[in-house]
């Protein structure tokens, strides 16, 4: 099952803390087709009925079954830049 680092965690707090439903809400990774390539980022209110769920230190992560297939040995990791935009990397999980 995909993994957080704890940057990752804090993006997903950071991000999800103004929505209306801050308890459920979270980031939901779904597929526009087959393979990583293909995968997209958005906030998200709940968990579609087929999604996977991901939490960890208070963030969650929804996952369609596709994204849910291609991450599964995968971690997320977060990082900002100088002007404080994020960006998500999916890399390897360390054994």
């Amino acid at each position: 099952m995909l993994t957080l680092t704890a940057n990752a965690a804090q993006a997903i707090r950071d991000l999800t803390a103004a929505a209306p439903e801050p308890s459920q809400s979270g980031i939901r990774i779904s597929s526009q087709g087959e393979g990583a390539s293909s995968l997209t980022l958005s906030l998200a209110t709940a968990p579609e009925p087929a999604d996977a769920v991901v939490e960890s230190e208070g963030a969650r992560v929804y996952l369609d079954p596709v994204a849910a297939t291609v991450l599964e040995d995968k971690s997320l990791d977060a990082g900002a830049d100088d002007q404080g935009s994020v960006s998500f990397l999916v890399t390897e999980q360390s054994a």
